[in-house]
């Protein structure tokens, strides 16, 4: 196939494209077709600034040679293993990289083939757990409103997200409940960090646990940040107030870090920026770079001991084909190479405030109702059109892809979560554009 194939494919119909409005797409398509460093390179050869990591998932931007390397590296020595009573050496060296990653805080690390699948395999964890402990009547669930965590029916439920759950209603799990969110616009409208109020919010578990009792509850999951509502920043005391509560009444606590894992606020992981540790957290998306598909949910010692101590046999009835890929093995290990070898971390630590200040000064300008920023991570809120949500933020990311650069929208939202390798050069650019950008619209 010549690249011109590859740059113009022949037709578009085919591909039904994810959380896409297809026909708007098709009539207007954006074709990426190669990607290195900090950009992506259009099909009429245009540079686009990735202010996104993708969907939040390539931290150490792309094309990373030593990832690149040691995938080429693993298809053609091994291509496929299968995990279900077979192993692979970088499967085990992994899965110890990423034990000592987290300090050794957490003993044990299950794959999976992405962030939904690793939420999944969190909840049916924890329901096992408490079986396990001789526990079998804590099967309640509890989410939180504006959660988003993945598209398993599992995800789905546990998840707030409206209008990812309408059409699914009558599949969604029973047992479960949610916990109000903490986002107030009148409160906390323009907060660098986390916000000052809204930490008493976390107090509703406790009404949730007077109204069903303890004893029929096995957990808890909340993104540390969520990100795919809207970027939603928990206050300031919030997290440590669950994880009290999930303490005092013997419920197990789950991060979803599919977003926040693996740097994004400066740290390995948001459990360490908020100093909040959960009994199980789930990630994907950085693990890997982005370069192949893969999950990891890693759990603390007494969850896998408590299988473990079991009856001999299969411990765990659950797994996918997919589990601990031999390529996705070899480019989270790479990876992990790169965010121990490179400075990473540093980097973004080291250019947060200045990318904070630059979304923050956007404040003032047509439209925009609040910033919110931690890490390297920004919320730009958009006032609706009314009879038009979404129609304000679309027209946004439309004209930045056509102006060269990349950020995301939910609803009208604007998330900016850029590779951790960015600098400041490349955070005015973003933002200097996204300014222009604002000023001009309807």
């Amino acid at each position: 196939m010549s690249s011109q194939d590859q740059t113009h494919p022949s037709g578009l119909s085919a591909y039904w494209m994810p959380f896409t409005a297809n026909r708007n797409f098709k009539a207007a398509p954006r074709m990426l077709v190669s990607a290195e460093g900090m950009h992506y390179r259009d099909d009429a050869g245009n540079s686009i600034l990735d202010g996104t990591a993708g969907l939040w998932c390539v931290p150490l931007g792309h094309a990373h040679p030593k990832i690149v390397s040691a995938v080429q590296k693993s298809v053609a020595t091994l291509d496929y293993a299968p995990s279900f009573q077979l192993g692979h050496p970088s499967a085990f060296e992994l899965a110890e990289r990423l034990k000592a990653y987290t300090g050794n805080r957490f003993a044990n690390v299950f794959y999976t083939g992405s962030g939904s699948e690793a939420v999944d395999t969190a909840l049916k964890i924890a329901l096992a757990y408490h079986r396990a402990k001789g526990n079998a009547t804590r099967t309640r669930l509890i989410g939180r409103e504006r959660g988003y965590h993945g598209v398993g029916f599992g995800g789905m439920s546990v998840g707030g997200i409206g209008g990812n759950r309408k059409t699914f209603s009558t599949a969604l799990l029973p047992g479960v409940d949610h916990l109000p969110h903490t986002h107030n616009l009148e409160k906390n409208a323009f907060t660098k960090g986390e916000p000052e109020y809204g930490a008493h919010l976390a107090d509703e578990l406790e009404r949730l646990v007077t109204l069903h009792d303890a004893s029929n509850i096995a957990a808890v999951i909340v993104e540390p940040v969520a990100g795919s509502t809207g970027v939603l920043i928990p206050p300031k005391g919030y997290l440590k107030r669950l994880r009290e509560i999930c303490t005092k009444h013997g419920i197990l606590l789950i991060f979803d870090e599919v977003i926040t894992g693996f740097g994004r606020l400066g740290t390995p992981f948001a459990s360490d920026y908020f100093d909040v540790e959960p009994d199980i957290f789930t990630t994907a998306k950085g693990l890997t770079n982005g370069v192949v598909p893969m999950g990891a949910v890693f759990v603390k010692k007494e969850i896998h001991d408590a299988f473990m101590n079991g009856p001999d046999g299969i411990e765990l009835f659950h797994g996918y084909t997919y589990s601990g890929h031999p390529l996705a093995c070899a480019a989270g290990l790479a990876s992990l190479e790169v965010f121990q070898t490179e400075g990473v971390l540093e980097n973004a630590q080291a250019v947060s405030d200045y990318f904070q200040e630059a979304a923050h000064a956007l404040r003032g300008l047509p439209h925009v109702i609040d910033v919110r920023t931690i890490g390297l991570i920004a919320g730009i809120e958009l006032s609706s059109i009314p009879g038009r949500v979404g129609a304000r933020a679309y027209d946004a990311f439309v004209r930045a892809f056509n102006d060269g650069i990349l950020i995301r929208v939910t609803g009208d939202i604007i998330a900016l979560s850029p590779p951790l390798i960015i600098n400041k050069q490349q955070i005015d650019e973003l933002f200097g554009k996204l300014a222009a950008i604002l000023k001009t619209l309807a």
